[in-house]
């Protein structure tokens, strides 16, 4: 099981008992907001790519989508999300428990901007119950990022 996968990597680091396990779902941001009484743009939602053949991930607020303008022009390419089978496949997570922790080989990281004006944000944890809060430092270190991107717009 994928949560499984993701409190075994946090486990190095002695923070396994952050990670929060739900009673409801937590697998949408309106579901995820609601479960951990916060407001929708704090949920840390973790979106995947297909950048040609390469698996992306790109974690964003919760209250903004993709432009695809700009996700052209950082990447060099049209916006192609991956299917259900594909992220579970290629990432190491199914969709609703999609996170940027215990991920496949190969899979890019890249945090989107619209998260920087959070002190705290709650990204799921492998499965559509889970969560854990962090601070941006805290998911900079644990996410293994490859970078920062301009690539959202208000939805």
């Amino acid at each position: 099981m994928s949560i499984e996968k993701v409190k075994a990597y946090f486990q190095q680091f002695h923070m396994e008992d952050r990670i929060q396990e739900l009673d409801e779902s937590s697998a949408t941001v309106a579901l995820a907001a609601e479960a951990l009484h916060c407001e929708e743009a704090r949920i840390a939602k973790t979106l995947s790519f297909l950048a040609g053949e390469q698996p992306i991930l790109i974690v964003t607020a919760g209250d903004v989508k993709i432009a695809n303008a700009k996700y052209k022009k950082y990447f060099g390419k049209k916006a192609k999300m991956m299917t259900q089978e594909q992220a579970a496949d290629l990432i190491g997570h199914a969709v609703g428990g999609v996170c940027p922790f215990a991920v496949n080989e190969g899979v890019d990281i890249y945090l989107d901007e619209s998260l920087k004006r959070f002190e705290t944000v709650f990204p799921a944890c492998g499965s559509g119950n889970s969560a854990i809060e962090l601070t941006i430092p805290e998911l900079e270190k644990y996410s293994n990022y490859k970078n920062w991107v301009d690539v959202c717009k208000e939805r």
